[in-house]
């Protein structure tokens, strides 16, 4: 049989948490098809069909997965499913949202967030916020995988995968799309970033995140993120939320300003290439996973930071 791995789609375009679950789903050992769903999606499905890897690209072009309502899409995978041993998504909003919806209608176990493919049937998967990894096996004739795609690199081009078109599938009208605010920016998106830099609650208001981390994320192009307890407390927006209740990220540099790194943050954060945490306690746990750490006042750090980064240029 076969693998099929439903799309990441961000604004028509073909996300690179695609990629990076692409490259789980080849794991399996067995023709990976990727589903593109969407309305006006066809650059997306040409963009999927490079991927290194795929064998061939499913394109459901149809206004009914403009917005990516978890119902039509579970249904359109449901009634795929029968051509797949396994169906895998990347373990972001809409994955978590889609997922489980396939996983009940089929009438299997989920497994979710894997972080690695020991064999066909048995994964592992970090539990208890990242502390422990559980290996798990399943007996389901038919996987429902979610994939944490911080533990895999993006899949490289490859040679053009064929295209093929399909029809909707019959959905049960029990949602609706209503509207969204779409929040522009220059910066890349948190998820996909080379750098992040991240405030905490010693940032201690939104005005500081405005005027000492902004110019510096500006400088290195780098996302803004935040800790739940910044985000909780208003000094950032929700979508800025890195940690277990947040986004998971694993980006080449990581720096950590005023976070004194709880566990759920931890979760978000750890697997990132190089952490650089700023903190004015020297015993913040944030400090046992940082490959660099400085001891200081954030509110003086900041102001040199940029000052030297201005000098180099940036």
């Amino acid at each position: 049989m076969a693998v099929l791995l439903l799309a990441e789609i961000s604004n028509g375009t073909l996300n690179e948490a695609t990629a990076k679950a692409l490259t789980a789903a080849k794991t399996l050992n067995e023709p990976v098809h990727i589903l593109v769903a969407g309305d006006g999606v066809e650059a997306a499905g040409r963009a999927a069909a490079s991927l290194d890897g795929t064998e061939k690209v499913l394109l459901a072009d149809a206004p009914i997965y403009a917005h990516h309502l978890a119902e039509p899409l579970a249904a359109l995978l449901v009634q795929l499913a029968g051509n797949y041993s396994a169906i895998l998504a990347a373990a972001t909003s809409t994955g978590k949202n889609v997922m489980p919806r396939v996983a009940a209608l089929l009438d299997v176990m989920q497994i979710s967030e894997i972080i690695k493919v020991k064999a066909p049937d048995i994964f592992e998967r970090p539990i208890y916020a990242g502390n422990a990894i559980v290996t798990v096996q399943s007996t389901d004739s038919k996987k429902v995988i979610t994939v944490r795609t911080a533990a895999f690199q993006p899949a490289g081009e490859g040679t053009q995968a064929p295209v093929e078109r399909i029809g909707a599938a019959a959905a049960p009208e029990v949602s609706r799309f209503k509207d969204e605010t779409l929040v522009k920016s220059e910066r890349p998106e948190l998820g996909a970033a080379r750098i992040i830099i991240s405030g905490g609650r010693g940032m201690q208001s939104a005005d500081n995140f405005k005027t000492l981390i902004e110019p510096i994320a500006d400088k290195l192009g780098a996302a803004m993120g935040a800790s739940r307890a910044a985000v909780d407390a208003g000094y950032a927006p929700n979508d800025w939320q890195v940690g277990q209740t947040g986004k998971v990220v694993a980006p080449d540099l990581y720096i950590a300003v005023g976070i004194s790194g709880a566990i759920q943050h931890l979760a978000g954060m750890k697997d990132s290439k190089i952490i650089v945490a700023i903190n004015k306690d020297d015993e913040a746990p944030i400090f046992q996973i940082a490959d660099y750490g400085l001891v200081g006042d954030l509110f003086a750090i900041l102001p040199a930071l940029n000052e030297e980064l201005a000098k180099l240029g940036r």
